[in-house]
């Protein structure tokens, strides 16, 4: 075509765009129906009989967070707690042996002091946004934080949730650094938001934490499959050391804002770290100018015999630290990060960059306050300090009697067995279901009156803080029929137990 019918049909350089029309909406739906309520949720809490709660259930599916949503039908319905205990809508009465998710540790009974406080804040002062208003009870539990951590840390947010305080300690270190990768161990649990999904080391960080950049994985001394070199632990302790350092510079240390880790691991088994490696990780940190960031979510506030669990470990002072579960009792929903007064200045004049509409929740605050003071006024940490050798003999005994038991650790009222197959294998990897063996022992479990969290290969003891020494030694009669059961369903009824490796103590 020539340049003068170029000129007739109007062509003009440029770069407009085409038109086109969007697609239709082809499925409407009705969204402005009247709602249909039924009249009977305006019937007091609990009046419905167990056949109107187990029709609802069924006829309006919701779904589990860790779990397949149909396993929801099988969960008993819980209708009211009673010290330790739990009883559901038939009528079973169970000892909780795990205060639910290592969080309920004044058990199913609070105290009145922490119910009345969460009822006049209600009535007083529902809720607050942190940003347009501070409450006496935010200045107060601040205040009571900053006498009771140790060191020159102090309490930063309040968030809802461990992951949430984990997310805050996370921006928290990248901002203060300028850097931008995390190192946390495969044998962890951080929580299900992004960033502390990406911190996760176990199965759970693979429904999506693995996408999130900068989260390096290292190995603790705790590895599943071989042992760190050395004749002695100190040399053992020596060589995870050196393989953490070794990472480190492969990562490039003007790179890493903070190493992260669990003080105890809790989910992953209650590792305790050797003597040794907590100041190493410290001086570690020190020397590339990484921060040091302790998960207390699972031990803080009395769990360990301490208040906090990096308090076990000598000479150990982190930058960062996040707590939760504990410091409510789970009774209202709240979170703690703290930091050093260094980071904490340097904030003064920037945003931490992390926001959340219900951190510093009065009501929840409220919860708080009274359950610490009522840790201290009760002594709830000496108590447990004092529990903790029949716990761990107990422990032992189990241990000592079973052969499917591999081996135990313990550490105040916070114990875990690893199961071992008949061979002396793991018998159940983070990648497979379940061993038939392990539901076999579940139903044991729940049929001996005893509820809890399950992580298999590891069964965890994690009863109430408050627990009385005879409720205690019950609690472990129980587990030990169930152990039973799963001896029996892993094998080991047929075979000579002379033969089988012998359980034993190990850290």
């Amino acid at each position: 075509m020539s340049y003068a019918n170029n000129i007739r049909r109007g062509i003009v350089k440029g770069g407009k765009s085409w038109p086109r029309r969007t697609p239709s909406l082809s499925r409407p739906r009705v969204n402005n129906e009247p709602p249909a309520i039924d009249m009977a949720h305006y019937d007091p809490i609990g009046s419905w009989l167990p056949e109107k709660v187990e029709s609802s259930r069924r006829e309006n599916p919701f779904m589990l967070t860790w779990a397949q949503g149909q396993n929801r039908h099988k969960v008993p319905i819980m209708t009211h707690g009673e010290g330790v205990y739990l009883f559901d809508d038939q009528g079973n009465k169970y000892l909780d042996w795990t205060s639910q998710a290592v969080c309920a540790n004044l058990g199913h009974s609070l105290p009145e002091s922490i119910v009345q406080a969460a009822a006049g804040q209600m009535s007083a002062l529902p809720f607050v946004y942190g940003g347009i208003g501070i409450t006496e009870v935010r200045v107060r539990l601040n205040q009571l934080m900053a006498e009771i951590l140790p060191g020159d840390l102090r309490a930063a947010v309040y968030p809802s949730s461990g992951a949430e305080a984990n997310e805050a300690g996370i921006m928290m270190a990248k901002r203060f650094t300028g850097r931008s990768k995390v190192i946390s161990w495969y044998r962890s649990y951080h929580g299900a938001t992004a960033n502390a999904l990406g911190a996760t080391g176990d199965y759970r960080r693979w429904y999506g934490g693995d996408q999130v950049p900068g989260m390096i994985k290292a190995f603790n001394p705790f590895p599943l499959f071989f042992e760190h070199a050395g004749a002695t632990q100190e040399e053992k302790v020596q060589q995870a050391l050196n393989m953490l350092e070794e990472q480190i510079l492969n990562e490039g240390p003007d790179d890493i804002a903070s190493i992260m880790m669990e003080s105890i691991v809790g989910a992953g088994g209650v590792l305790v770290m050797p003597d040794g490696y907590m100041q190493g990780v410290r001086a570690i940190c020190d020397e590339y100018g990484i921060l040091m960031h302790c998960d207390e979510v699972m031990v803080g506030f009395g769990r360990t015999g301490k208040l906090f669990g990096f308090q076990n470990y000598e000479g150990v002072m982190p930058d960062i630290v996040s707590a939760a579960k504990g410091i409510s009792s789970a009774a209202v929903p709240l979170s703690m990060t703290a930091c050093s007064e260094e980071i904490m200045s340097f904030f003064e004049d920037k945003p931490l960059g992390y926001g959340s509409t219900y951190q510093a929740h009065p009501v929840a605050m409220a919860c708080a306050y009274e359950n610490i003071k009522h840790l201290f006024k009760e002594n709830i940490v000496g108590r447990v300090q004092d529990m903790a050798p029949l716990f761990e003999a107990e422990m032992a005994r189990l241990a000592a009697k079973h052969p499917s038991i591999k081996q135990y650790r313990s550490i105040g009222i916070f114990g875990c067995l690893d199961i071992q197959e008949v061979d002396g294998s793991n018998p159940k990897l983070q990648h497979v279901a379940p061993h038939e063996a392990f539901l076999k022992y579940k139903k044991a479990f729940n049929d001996n009156g005893l509820v809890g969290l399950h992580r298999y290969p590891h069964i965890h003891c994690a009863p109430p803080l408050n627990i009385t020494e005879a409720e205690l030694i019950d609690g472990f009669n129980r587990l030990d029929n169930a152990l039973d059961v799963l001896d029996a369903a892993l094998g080991y009824d047929t075979l000579n137990t002379d033969t089988v490796p012998a359980a034993a103590a190990s850290s």
